[in-house]
């Protein structure tokens, strides 16, 4: 049996799974569907075609699913689509996405959106991410797996954070981020490598290792960013050898690199 507050509005349509709470003057959507034991906290509002997984948590006056911030916007059916286990808090805003941006924003499973934090359309978000407070990550942008995201900064459009990358609070983000990578200061410095979380994923002596003495070949070896990156293809580490591949992807943007 799901908790319902006399107060909240729940529009015919909305599907709600097993066990969920929804608080006092929360508005769920016509399209919304809730998986289990999903709990909104009072004053939340969820709309548009929007699925939420299992065991997420939102807080007050959070508004999920709303229709893009964007002014090429004309009313298409987009989609909204988050995994579960999420931790949302307050007042955060998730937009659906846009059809020039493939019609889903996605988040994963196991995130944190701290207090603030604003998820706009197209943002494709990959599992285990923090989004600290005020952090607005702009349209189309790649956050993958195990990402944290520094308070008050600011993700421009188009650029992908790689898996494991740190960015430091206060920090413009305005090119991609590779796999690992540690990028802090106003104009976003790429300073290193993200040796704690990858401790704390079990990386091995032998992997930091090669990854500090790929670190090292992209800061100074000779040739452009991509050419030192395609030097690392062959390597015996399966973690250099993602960063290597990110960087050589297609890609809008340029890149954070070592001391720029």
């Amino acid at each position: 049996m799901s908790r319902i507050h006399p107060s909240a509005v729940i529009e015919e349509g909305a599907q709600l799974g097993e066990g969920c709470v929804v608080g006092p003057f929360c508005v769920v959507g016509p399209r919304v569907r809730l998986g289990d034991r999903v709990e909104l906290k009072p004053h939340v509002v969820v709309t548009g075609d929007t699925e939420i997984g299992d065991d997420t948590v939102i807080f007050s006056f959070s508004v999920i699913g709303e229709i893009p911030q964007d002014l090429k916007f004309g009313g298409e059916d987009t989609r909204l689509v988050i995994g579960a286990r999420n931790r949302i808090r307050e007042s955060v805003t998730v937009n659906a996405g846009t059809a020039g941006g493939g019609g889903v924003t996605r988040i994963g499973d196991d995130c944190l959106l701290m207090a603030g934090a604003h998820v706009a359309h197209d943002v494709q978000m990959g599992n285990r991410c923090i989004i600290v407070n005020n952090v607005p990550l702009a349209g189309h942008v790649i956050v993958e797996d195990d990402v944290i995201v520094g308070g008050n900064s600011g993700v421009h459009q188009f650029v992908r954070l790689g898996r494991g990358a740190i960015i430091g609070g206060l920090t413009k983000v305005t090119r991609d981020v590779m796999p690992y990578g540690q990028v802090q200061g106003p104009t976003g410095q790429l300073e290193g490598l993200n040796l704690v979380g990858l401790k704390r994923r079990g990386a091995s002596r032998d992997e930091i290792r090669a990854l500090r003495q790929a670190f090292d070949l992209l800061s100074s070896g000779e040739g452009t960013f991509q050419e030192r990156a395609r030097q690392l293809l062959d390597s015996d580490s399966a973690h250099v050898r993602e960063i290597a591949e990110f960087i050589l992807a297609e890609s809008g943007r340029s890149f954070h690199t070592p001391g720029g």
